[in-house]
C-alpha cells in the first residue's frame, strides 16, 4: 500500500483537510469495496482458470509440434500464459507512471481509476469470448486486465494516506486486504458451484470455465461503483501527498539515499529475488496441476481454497515462531520450506489430488508468513523519518521485477517443453534469495538505520 505523511484530525475531529471523522469513515469504507471488486480478479482468474483454460485454447491451436506463432513468433502453446503474464506486468510498469503523472497534474485520481478498473473489467468480461483457437485474444485480454489491475492498484493507493491518518492507517489497510480475501473467497465457492453442477445448469464444462472469467469481469466493474461514489478527489497538495506520478521520482531519490544504507538495500534485493518466486509459484500452479498432473478444474479450485484459508493462519504461526526464533531465520526457514515444496511438485505423480492438497495447504502454511515477516522485518531496516518512502520503493520495486519468475518459468518449458522442469527452475529464485538474506547482517543492519535492535530478530 502507498503510505504517506497525514495530519491527525483536530478535536472536532476535522481532520486538516475539512472533512469531518464521518465523512472520512464513509470514504474509508467506500476505499474497502476496491478490493472486494478487484480481488476476484487475482483469485479466479488469475490464479486458478485462466491458466488452465488459455493453455487449451493454445493447444487446440497448435501445429503439430505444439507451437503457435504470435506475430510469427515461435512459442510453445504451454508457454503462452507464463509470457502473457510477464509481458502484462512489463506495459503495466510503463504504464504507471504515465498514468499517475496525468493524476499528479490534474489532482483527480478518481476518473483515471475508473478508466483503469473498467478496462481491466471489460477485458475479463470479454474472456467469455475466448474459445475455439482464439488464443491470442485471450493474450490480448490478459495483458489488458493484468495491466489494468496494477494501474488501478496504484491509483487506489494513493488514496490511503488522504483517507487515514497515520495512527490508523494500518487498520484501514488490513481491512481493504480482508475483504479482498472474504470476495475472492466467496466467488471462489460460487464458481465450485457453478462448475461442479455445469450439466445441471445445462452447460458444456468450457461454458461453465467462460462464465467463471466473464462474472469476474461483472463482479469487478458492479463493486467499483461503491469506490466511485464514495471517494473524492483533492488537490495535490505542495509537498506531493497523494499524488501517484510523482511516486517514481520518490522512488529514484530513495535508491539514491539508500546507497547510504547498503544493509537496507542489500535485504531489498533479497525480497525482490525469493518474492518473485513465491508471486511466480501462485499464478502458474494451476496450470502446472492441470497440465503436467491431470487434475481437474474442481481439484484446483479447492487447492487455492485452502490456501486462502490457511495464509491466515500460516501468518499467524510464523509470527509465533518469529518472536521465538527472530524473522530472519523464520524467514530463511520458510524459504527452505518453498524450495521443498517445489521439489516435492517436481516429482509428484500425476492424478493425485491428495498430495496436491497437501502442497496446497503448505503453501498456504508459509505464503502469509513469508510476505508478512519481510515487511516487518523491513520496517526495522528503515531509517527514522522516512518510513513512506522507504516503503514505496518496498511496493514499488517489487511491482516492477515481478515479470522475471513469469518469464523464466515460461522460457523453461519452451527450451524443455516439460512443466516438470521449468517448476523446479524457480528453486534458483529461493537458492539466491536465501543467500542474499543469509548474509544481511539484520542487528548491524537495524544500528545502521538508526533504530532501536530488538531482543529477536
Amino acid at each position: 500500500m502507498s503510505t504517506g505523511t497525514a495530519g491527525k484530525a483536530d478535536p472536532s475531529g476535522r481532520p486538516p483537510d475539512g472533512t469531518t471523522a464521518a465523512a472520512r469513515r464513509r470514504e474509508q469504507q467506500g476505499w474497502y469495496f476496491y478490493d472486494f471488486a478487484c480481488s476476484v480478479y487475482s483469485t479466479s482468474v488469475l490464479t486458478v482458470f485462466l491458466g488452465p483454460y488459455l493453455t487449451s485454447v493454445a493447444k487446440a491451436a497448435a501445429d503439430g509440434d505444439g507451437f503457435v506463432h504470435p506475430l510469427g513468433i515461435p512459442v510453445r502453446a504451454g508457454s503462452l500464459f507464463a509470457y502473457s503474464v510477464s509481458a502484462s506486468i512489463v506495459v503495466a510498469v510503463v504504464l504507471m507512471p504515465i498514468v499517475g503523472a496525468a493524476a499528479d497534474r490534474t489532482g483527480r485520481k478518481k476518473p483515471l481509476l475508473a478508466a483503469a478498473a473498467y478496462t481491466g473489467a471489460a477485458a475479463t468480461a470479454g474472456m467469455f469470448f475466448l474459445d475455439g483457437h482464439r488464443y491470442l485474444l485471450g493474450a490480448f485480454l490478459l495483458i489488458v486486465a493484468n495491466a489494468s489491475i496494477s494501474v488501478s492498484m496504484v491509483l487506489y493507493n494513493a488514496y490511503l494516506p488522504q483517507i487515514a491518518g497515520p495512527e490508523e492507517r494500518d487498520a484501514v489497510s488490513s481491512r481493504g486486504w480482508a475483504f479482498g480475501y472474504t470476495s475472492g473467497a466467496l466467488v471462489l465457492v460460487l464458481n465450485l458451484i457453478l462448475y461442479t453442477g455445469h450439466d445441471s445448469f445445462g452447460l458444456a464444462e468450457s461454458e461453465a470455465v467462460r462464465i467463471c472469467l466473464a462474472s469476474a469481469g461483472v463482479w469487478w466493474g458492479a463493486f467499483t461503483l461503491v469506490p466511485l461514489r464514495r471517494l473524492r478527489d483533492r488537490r495535490v497538495r505542495p509537498d506531493g501527498e497523494g499524488a501517484v506520478g510523482s511516486g517514481w521520482k520518490q522512488l529514484r531519490a530513495t535508491l539514491r539515499d539508500m546507497r547510504r544504507h547498503p544493509l537496507t538495500l542489500s535485504f531489498l534485493l533479497a525480497y525482490l529475488v525469493y518474492n518473485d518466486g513465491i508471486q511466480t509459484v501462485i499464478s502458474q500452479a494451476s496450470l502446472y496441476g492441470s497440465e503436467e498432473l491431470g487434475l481437474d478444474q474442481t481439484t484446483l479450485i479447492v487447492a487455492v481454497l485452502l490456501v486462502q484459508i490457511l495464509a491466515v493462519a500460516g501468518a499467524l504461526g510464523m509470527g509465533r515462531l518469529a518472536r521465538t526464533y527472530g524473522a530472519k531465520r523464520t524467514i530463511l526457514g520458510s524459504l527452505i520450506v518453498w524450495t521443498l515444496i517445489l521439489l516435492s511438485a517436481y516429482l509428484l505423480p500425476a492424478d493425485a489430488p491428495v498430495f496436491f492438497f497437501f502442497l496446497a495447504a503448505t503453501i498456504g502454511l508459509v505464503l502469509g508468513g513469508s510476505q508478512a515477516l519481510s515487511r516487518s522485518l523491513f520496517s526495522h531496516l528503515v531509517p527514522r523519518g522516512k518510513e513512506a518512502e522507504y516503503f514505496s520503493a518496498y511496493e514499488m520495486s517489487d511491482r516492477g521485477l515481478s515479470w522475471l519468475g513469469p518469464l523464466v518459468f515460461g522460457l523453461a518449458y519452451q527450451l524443455t517443453g516439460s512443466y516438470r522442469d521449468a517448476i523446479i527452475s524457480l528453486v534458483a529464485f529461493f537458492a539466491l534469495g536465501a543467500v542474499l538474506l543469509a548474509r544481511v547482517p539484520v542487528r548491524r543492519a537495524v544500528e545502521a538505520a538508526g533504530n532501536p535492535v530488538p531482543q529477536r530478530i
